[in-house]
């Protein structure tokens, strides 16, 4: 046997028997960095590297991931957020969306409200002290429901009473991600902001099209708003992936990635994932793609087919 393929071999045993780190330095070993910013997120590696963030993000670096996202910063206590930061810092790994805003039931932005519009705006000046201790430009913001009836009249005028046109929506929302975009420009930070599919996972949401979403960024008129393009969620949406990502292209701030049917890693379900990064490496290789997906397999066995998964349609 060629020595070095022994090598090879005697340490990914070892890290088998040892533990995930172990595991994970032998197998980043002959695997050297992604072409892509593909970013796991808390989860994605806990079997390998255990519970601790910070360790699962020196597993990834390992593994030749250079970036990571977390939903769940604003919910992690300031001490935590350095933690992160540094483990970032000293593996070279590049920070992220997390979710400065979202709403998954509320017209927040589809309404004139003022106490819901402050909410948002001190949800966001809030973010900025986050996104400086974490080192990133990029936040997610889901704005809110479309305006609907609720068949709960308390609730239902709570929300503002009589239902307002699409057209007026529109214009509420736009006005509010202006307002918003002002806290976050002098910043040198961006919003990136998610349609979601409304057949699968989040029905009634008033953000849901990539058309819709380019045509409220164009409307904002900032750098600091900007499309968060879920591929797995735009193409339940409608499909057509590479054409929308051509039309939409000078308003997508981020990526994510998920299979579909199952929202699992890339290569169980329907999505030509090695055409789709081949296509958006032609024309980036800066941008962030975040892993916002599960695992189809359990366990360290789940982790190692989620690692090979990504190497298998990285672009060279």
């Amino acid at each position: 046997m060629n020595r070095r393929r022994w090598i090879g071999s005697a340490a990914l045993a070892a890290g088998s028997l040892a533990g995930g780190r172990l595991f994970a330095q032998a197998t980043a070993a002959g695997a050297g960095k992604f072409s892509l910013k593909f970013a796991p997120h808390d989860g994605h590696f806990k079997a390998s590297a255990g519970e601790d963030v910070a360790n699962q993000i020196r597993f990834a670096a390992d593994q030749g991931f250079r970036a990571w996202e977390d939903n769940k910063m604003p919910m992690r206590p300031v001490e935590e957020q350095n933690r992160i930061a540094k483990a970032l810092e000293e593996t070279g790994m590049e920070m992220g969306v997390f979710s400065a805003y979202s709403d998954f039931e509320r017209p927040v932005f589809a309404v004139k409200n003022d106490a819901w519009q402050e909410e948002v705006l001190t949800r966001i000046r809030a973010a900025v002290e986050i996104a400086k201790r974490v080192n990133t430009k990029v936040m997610t913001v889901v704005p809110g429901s479309v305006d609907q009836q609720f068949k709960d009249a308390e609730k239902w005028n709570s929300y503002g009473g009589a239902r307002i046109a699409e057209g007026y929506q529109t214009a509420n929302a736009i006005e509010l991600l202006r307002r918003c975009a002002e806290i976050l420009e002098p910043h040198g930070l961006t919003m990136v902001l998610e349609p979601l599919n409304w057949y699968a996972n989040h029905g009634g949401l008033f953000l849901r099209h990539a058309d819709q979403a380019y045509a409220i960024c164009k409307a904002v008129q900032s750098p600091a708003c900007k499309i968060l393009f879920d591929i797995y969620h735009m193409q339940i949406d409608g499909g057509n992936l590479i054409p929308n990502i051509d039309q939409c292209w000078d308003e997508i701030g981020y990526f994510q990635s998920g299979d579909n049917p199952g929202r699992k890693e890339p290569g169980t379900g329907e999505i030509h994932y090695a055409n789709v990064f081949k296509h958006i490496a032609s024309k980036s290789r800066d941008m962030i793609i975040g892993m916002e997906h599960g695992t189809s397999l359990k366990g360290e066995e789940g982790e190692k087919a989620l690692i090979q998964a990504y190497r298998d349609v990285d672009p060279v």
